[in-house]
């Protein structure tokens, strides 16, 4: 009879969402023995601790951190591993240099598209790396491009990039909805949501002025969940006429149960879109969205039967799609 081998992992992360440790725990009960590198000040680290993992506290404090790579080096010789599971771009450069000479197989975390390319020396450092055995991609749209990238005789090989989809429970979206009074918003008013950190890419300023589109009369309010404090989103705000009912609330430790009090959930974005979480959490509590042809948004949205699919960097068609 052959010897069962149990697989030993370490896992390189920052900061992980519900998915991502609900995922951890799945593995565990699978019978992989898992290990994480996750510094003390990241709120996973108490979450990974108090799920019963070994994490090492570990600080990975910059794209080449010799001390980092010193220590996650000897570690890998201690504890032979057969794969090392990395989550961030931090982690990934460092976490290649430290298993150079190592037989250890490495898999990549990607969520987001492009900002990767031949031409960048710093890809060749992370993603590009051929050391790299499987990159996990969030969506299919994050893989394509992994696959489409050009020129053609350079690409990487096409079982690489592979997409696992984060699994969610509906069990965790059983919260009551949010009052949203608390946020100054009258109990008879429409409300649109969108759960995000503002970036460029996520097009939150098309979204204000989409509400410029809507009739003045309707009462049509804008709750913006998230670190939204841009100057541009600022200016952008101020300067519509629909300022007043437009309200920025910051970060809130329950964003489902505040998506679960709108009417529609927007995700505006214009570019580099993975698939976000706060999507999947709004449909999870039954709101319909409205999303651009961005990323991985229309993998999980079909135009005209569980949301909108509009074009991205479109206020017109935002706008529509509200009236809707």
């Amino acid at each position: 009879m052959g010897t069962t081998v149990t697989i030993r992992a370490l896992c390189i992360i920052e900061d992980a969402d519900r998915p991502t440790i609900a995922m951890f725990i799945g593995l565990r009960r699978a019978g992989i023995t898992l290990t994480f590198i996750c510094p003390h000040s990241s709120d996973s680290h108490a979450g990974l601790t108090k799920a019963g993992f070994r994490v090492l506290d570990i600080q990975i404090l910059k794209r080449l951190d010799f001390n980092a790579i010193r220590l996650l080096r000897n570690e890998l010789k201690d504890s032979h591993y057969h794969i090392m599971h990395i989550f961030n771009n931090k982690g990934l450069q460092n976490g290649l240099l430290a298993a150079f000479g190592i037989p250890i197989r490495i898999i990549a975390y990607r969520g987001i598209v492009g900002n990767v390319g031949f031409l960048d020396p710093i890809s060749w450092m992370r993603f590009l790396n051929p050391r790299i055995d499987r990159i996990v991609c969030v969506a299919d749209a994050v893989r394509d491009y992994f696959l489409q990238m050009r020129p053609a005789f350079l690409r990487m090989p096409a079982e690489r990039p592979v997409t696992i989809y984060k699994g969610h429970s509906l069990d965790w979206y059983t919260n009551a909805p949010a009052d949203l009074k608390e946020f100054g918003i009258p109990p008879d008013a429409f409300v649109i949501g969108c759960v995000a950190n503002i970036r460029p890419r996520k097009g939150i300023e098309l979204l204000v002025q989409a509400m410029a589109d809507l009739p003045a009369n309707w009462q049509v309010h804008l709750l913006l969940v998230g670190h939204m404090d841009a100057p541009t989103l600022s200016r952008e705000i101020a300067a519509s006429p629909a300022a007043k009912r437009i309200h920025r609330v910051g970060y809130h430790h329950d964003s489902p149960s505040v998506a679960a009090a709108c009417d529609v959930f927007v995700l505006p974005s214009i570019k580099r879109e993975g698939l976000a979480r706060s999507l999947i959490e709004a449909m999870a509590c039954g709101i319909a969205p409205i999303v651009t042809d961005c990323g991985g948004s229309p993998e999980v949205v079909v135009d005209g039967v569980s949301g909108l699919v509009v074009p991205a960097g479109n206020v017109t068609a935002i706008s529509q799609g509200i009236r809707q």
